[in-house]
């Protein structure tokens, strides 16, 4: 490994010094082991400890098929989808694994007795397999962590309705969170030049999710004006999607659980904030019956950030907890978009306030390649800036998805793989120092946040 980290903190090797040197036959990845998928059996998912399911091994370098890539992976970044990953919940991931050996050849390498995860990375290409030619050796790339095989008419005019599409790292074998990665070619993105390579390693996943889901028309389709209520604005997929209001000319009304929260969303340039946690929000009476009248004035106090007006969309993300108030408070002819249901899958709400409004609830899933390329190009323009919070080496990847899991972070929790540091694999100065200072805004704030979180 040596030899590519070498060439990796130099920036200078070709692709043709990339393309000598010799690939090892071993590297180090966070695996879950499959003999150990009863681990946490009778725990509370809360109980369940990732540092305890999760484990740095030493694994074999996989094969290299037709259209895909070698990636010695510099840093990369913990989602949700490690924390679902390594305490077995909703389902062991093993699960996937199998049903994507049994595809074909190429997938029978996934189904193993381990699992590498990880959906995020910056590094450079090592290989390339037969087919590819966009890419080569020396690349310094980022990755968008949609898997597909477009073998059905279904996927060409969106490929996230593939019925073959994975996110890989999650729902396919050697992912991001090791030293080096198996993707395929269309997942490569060339990495922001402005941007470190742990910097580089966190939107992936969240920015696009947030894009797909707020901006493009497959989503909510904000325009310029639109009101737009972010639950968890300071979160992982929460300050992609304020930073996206703020970038397309529409009101963010950043809806949090702390001042420490609420000060974040106002350095990233929000003015609408909301601590539902000091003004006591409570949506639900119990654990089977809503309170109308607490929706009623949540969206009161919204009204009075917007001039009276209601919201156009609402970010939806926490799922059970807030989707009748989110049904509630958007206005007529408005839009609810979800991506997930971190409080619960078994949403409820008034379908009044649904059917009579004409109000329209789109579902949403991750990205697309072009509305993942389309991201990551603002970030590399400097218009949407990473929100990385802490970073952890490779060998306590356990406790950066513990962080997830407990929800201690703000913003992404990265890793460093090779990268023996933070702060490397800059390319840019000039571009990064007119950029600095929101950069840096997030991290400052936010690592404080975390660590008062922990010490409570």
């Amino acid at each position: 490994m040596n030899e590519i980290l070498d060439a990796a903190l130099s920036g200078q090797a070709s692709s043709e010094d990339w393309a000598a040197i010799q690939i090892p036959d071993h590297y180090r990845a966070v695996t879950l082991h499959k003999d150990e998928q009863e681990m946490f059996a009778g725990l509370d998912s809360r109980d369940k400890d990732p540092r305890k399911s999760l484990h740095l091994d030493d694994v074999p370098v996989p094969e290299l098929g037709p259209g895909e890539a070698l990636v010695a992976v510099m840093a990369s970044s913990v989602n949700y989808n490690t924390v679902w990953s390594a305490i077995f919940e909703p389902v062991s991931t093993f699960n996937f694994l199998s049903r994507y050996g049994k595809s074909s050849p190429l997938g029978a390498r996934h189904d193993l007795p381990y699992h590498i995860l990880g959906s995020d990375l910056a590094g450079v290409v090592l290989r390339t397999g037969p087919g590819v030619q966009r890419w080569k050796a020396g690349d310094e790339v980022v990755a968008h962590c949609l898997s597909v095989e477009l073998e059905s008419a279904d996927g060409h005019n969106d490929t996230m309705l593939d019925p073959e599409q994975r996110i890989w790292g999650f729902e396919t074998n050697f992912g991001g969170l090791a030293e080096i990665a198996l993707v395929k070619s269309n997942q490569l993105m060339p990495k922001p030049d402005h941007l470190s390579w742990e910097e580089a390693a966190s939107p992936g996943l969240v920015n696009s999710t947030a894009y797909r889901q707020l901006v493009s028309r497959n989503g909510a389709g904000m325009k310029q004006g639109d009101n737009v209520l972010i639950w968890g604005a300071s979160g992982g997929l929460g300050s992609y999607a304020t930073q996206f209001a703020l970038a397309g000319g529409a009101t963010p009304i950043c809806v949090v659980s702390s001042e420490a929260k609420a000060e974040i969303c106002r350095a990233m340039g929000a003015e609408a904030v909301i601590d539902r946690r000091a003004e006591d929000f409570r949506f639900w009476k119990d654990e089977r019956t809503q309170d109308p009248r607490e929706w009623k004035r949540f969206g009161k106090r919204i009204r009075e950030f917007t001039d009276g007006e209601d919201v156009d969309i609402v970010f939806e993300h926490p799922g059970r907890e807030t989707f009748g108030a989110s049904v509630y408070v958007t206005r007529k002819g408005g839009t609810i978009v979800t991506c997930a249901s971190t409080s619960g899958y078994m949403h409820e709400y008034d379908n009044r306030y649904l059917w009579m409004s004409l109000k329209r609830i789109i579902g949403s899933h991750f990205a697309n390649y072009r509305e993942a390329w389309e991201a990551n190009r603002l970030i590399a323009k400097g218009k949407i800036h990473p929100t990385l919070s802490k970073v952890y080496p490779l060998e306590e990847s356990g406790q950066a998805a513990l962080d997830v899991h407990h929800n201690r972070h703000q913003g992404k929790v990265g890793v460093l793989c090779l990268a023996p540091q933070e702060g490397l694999g800059v390319r840019d100065q000039e571009k990064r120092a007119k950029h600095l200072d929101a950069i840096n805004l997030f991290r400052e704030r936010s690592e404080r946040t975390i660590e008062h979180s922990r010490n409570v």
